[in-house]
């Protein structure tokens, strides 16, 4: 589970205080709540897909060409036995298989000296022997090169979940996930199809063609340099080709994923496309995409059409230019007939290993671009850890209500680890990238345990704040550390362990219910499991026809909204982080399932550290204190009952969610 899991906890003891207000009175001040959240979301989701486009400039990192040698020598290395073998095999039998035009030679030469019947049939059988040798050679050597192919793609899918994992969510968010998913997916899968196919036939016809050429060189040297110059079509064609393929081939692997971002976050955000009247602007980007995607497709098509009919006819140049040659070295008597056409042979025979060579050799240019997207993901940036922070003098005699100094670094350590749960905020500011301030100089701590709500009106920065809070994005200037950690410099392990920000979004995941438990805490027994559905009030496990073995989605159990927040929920109850950041993590529950789902979560997260963003102020009004941000800034900060009698913004606020005119005095 990683530090987004779910949305707004809201989680207080939830006192009847609020409830002592008359029942029209609270319908109407919840139907107001609900309207406000969901234009909210209506607004985050329209900028989002507003945004969408803007994502092109921060999209994730490509191999360079070493980078991807390199790569691709460590996975040789890695299984360099099956490798060797595939080589090996493969020699010999491209050696068995030049033994045949050469014996056919010896047969026509025999039988113009007039040989016996018997020599005919021995070399024949010659042939037949070295034909099955080589049968069974290119079997064994294709089904060892299928092999380390095989395992070499299982590496590659293994490194490349392991960096996405890795990859901080704001990149991951800045660069789209369809430029993630292109990767994952199709790129993986071309270079699968490389490995397990392309590469074999490659080692095959690579050896096959230089064995050839050498054995046109033993018959005569003069017939091997008359083939050379034959192919000089085929060499100077694949020069103007590598050159531009390449690029080519990277340029239509990023219109792909710019049109699987596009149809994403369309997908994603269909319903506000619809309530927006967006369906036309979104028809056009979608378009747009689509023909940038044609054009990419159709230049690396061009390039094919330009190399393959200059292939085809130089196939033939050869053989007609050793023909020519050494007709006249037999009439001079330089040569035999059984040599002109064993080279004859040999130069013909050229011709399909040439053909998969170059087949494949295109392929192999879609697929490494493929393969330097996949590797890609090694250069993309990585939060720095924080170097171990210094030892407080006494810290158990300081005063928790004062703001925590800045430490002294002493000797880094790799990974930092806490000195303890509070978090402090210090002249924090922050800006999206192409946009203004969010953030202005935010300065604010967290004591354990404590519950603290933050309120605002829309756009005054709270989700940005908890966003900080959470590791997921970093300051652009000041600091956000816990135990004197910077918080975004955690490892992923460290800092699920000690912030989890819990939002609207959630994921159910293809597979039984306890899969999707498990991804939070490994080792938690069935008990455990059991026990973090019942916290979050997901009755309706119990019901389920195989209990945790219930497969989900389509093809088994469907999840509606609650039920896929509720597991989110149940997952933040396995990871047992000790603060939590909640933003709107009931707003897909009825309100009566969200208020036992937040009774229940009470009793669990008692005594850890909860922030809520508050879009309902009865959070707030629970809360031990309250923080209130207007443009960016933290303007108050006290306990509910202390700012509604201080007469500022938040006793505005409380005043407007009651429907009390803030006119009347």
């Amino acid at each position: 589970m990683t530090a987004r899991k779910g949305t707004d906890r809201k989680m207080s003891a939830r006192k009847t205080t609020v409830g002592k207000t008359t029942a029209r009175k609270t319908s109407a001040h919840k139907t107001s709540a609900h309207k406000t959240t969901a234009r909210n979301r209506a607004r985050e989701s329209a900028h989002e897909l507003a945004t969408a486009s803007a994502r092109k400039s921060a999209q994730l990192p490509i191999a360079e060409p070493a980078d991807v040698r390199r790569a691709a020598g460590r996975l040789i290395r890695a299984d360099g036995r099956a490798f060797a073998a595939a080589l090996a095999l493969n020699a010999l039998a491209a050696g068995a298989g030049l033994v045949g035009p050469w014996l056919l030679g010896r047969i026509i030469d025999e039988v113009r000296a007039g040989g016996d019947v018997s020599v005919v049939d021995r070399l024949a059988l010659a042939i037949l022997v070295c034909t099955v040798a080589q049968l069974l050679l290119a079997r064994s050597a294709r089904y060892v090169g299928h092999r380390f192919g095989e395992r070499t793609l299982a590496r590659v899918r293994e490194e490349f979940v392991d960096r996405a994992l890795a990859l901080p969510a704001s990149t991951v968010e800045r660069a789209g996930t369809g430029d993630l998913t292109a990767r994952g997916t199709a790129d993986v899968a071309a270079v699968g199809t490389t490995l397990r196919d392309a590469g074999p036939e490659l080692l095959i016809s690579t050896a096959q063609a230089l064995f050839i050429l050498g054995a046109v060189f033993a018959v005569d040297p003069l017939l091997g340099c008359c083939g050379m110059l034959g192919l000089l079509g085929i060499w100077f064609a694949m020069r103007w080709y590598l050159r531009r393929a390449r690029t080519a081939y990277l340029a239509e692997g990023a219109a792909n994923s710019d049109v699987a971002e596009i149809l994403a976050a369309t997908a994603s955000g269909a319903r506000t496309v619809e309530a927006f009247g967006l369906q036309r602007r979104r028809v056009t980007a979608s378009r747009d995409a689509l023909e940038t995607s044609r054009r990419r497709r159709l230049h690396t098509l061009f390039l094919r059409t330009v190399l393959w009919p200059i292939v085809e006819v130089s196939y033939t140049v050869p053989v007609v230019a050793v023909l020519l040659m050494g007709g006249v070295l037999l009439e001079r008597g330089a040569l035999s007939l059984g040599a002109v056409v064993a080279a004859a042979l040999y130069l013909r025979q050229l011709g399909e290993p040439l053909d998969t060579i170059l087949m494949r050799v295109e392929q192999l240019q879609s697929s490494s671009a493929s393969f330097a997207r996949v590797e890609g993901l090694a250069r993309a940036p990585r939060p720095t850890r924080a170097p171990s922070p210094a030892r407080p003098p006494d810290a158990s005699s300081a005063d928790s209500s004062t703001p925590a100094t800045p430490a002294t670094p002493a000797t880094p350590a790799t990974p930092a680890t806490p000195v303890d749960d509070r978090i402090d905020v210090t002249g924090v500011r922050y800006a999206y990238p192409g946009g203004g301030e969010v953030l202005r100089g935010v300065d604010l701590t967290v004591r354990p345990g404590e519950r603290l709500a933050v309120v605002g009106p829309s756009g005054a920065g709270k989700t940005t704040l908890s966003r900080l809070l959470a590791g997921i994005d970093a300051p652009r200037t000041g600091t956000v550390t816990v135990g004197r950690v910077p918080i975004a410099g955690l490892d992923p392990e460290q800092l699920r362990r000690q912030v989890v920000l819990v939002t609207q979004e959630h994921h159910v995941f293809l597979g039984t219910v306890r899969d999707n438990l498990l991804i939070a805490e490994p080792s938690a027994t069935d008990e455990d499991l059991c026990a973090a559905l019942a916290a979050v009030g997901a009755d309706w496990a119990d019901e389920l026809p195989h209990g945790l073995d219930t497969e989900l989605g389509p093809d088994g159990h469907r999840t509606d909204g609650s039920q896929a927040q509720q597991l989110a929920l149940a997952r933040v109850v396995l990871a047992d982080p000790h603060t939590l950041i909640l933003d709107e993590a009931t707003a897909l529950l009825d309100p009566t399932t969200a208020r036992h789902t937040e009774r229940a979560l009470a009793a669990v997260l008692e005594g850890r550290t909860v922030i809520a963003i508050a879009h309902r102020l009865h959070t707030a009004h629970d809360a031990d204190r309250v923080a209130v941000m207007e443009e960016g800034r933290l303007t108050e900060l006290g306990t509910h009952d202390s700012l509604v009698a201080a007469g500022g913004a938040y006793a505005a606020l409380w005043r407007t969610w009651h429907g009390e005119s803030a006119a009347v005095q």
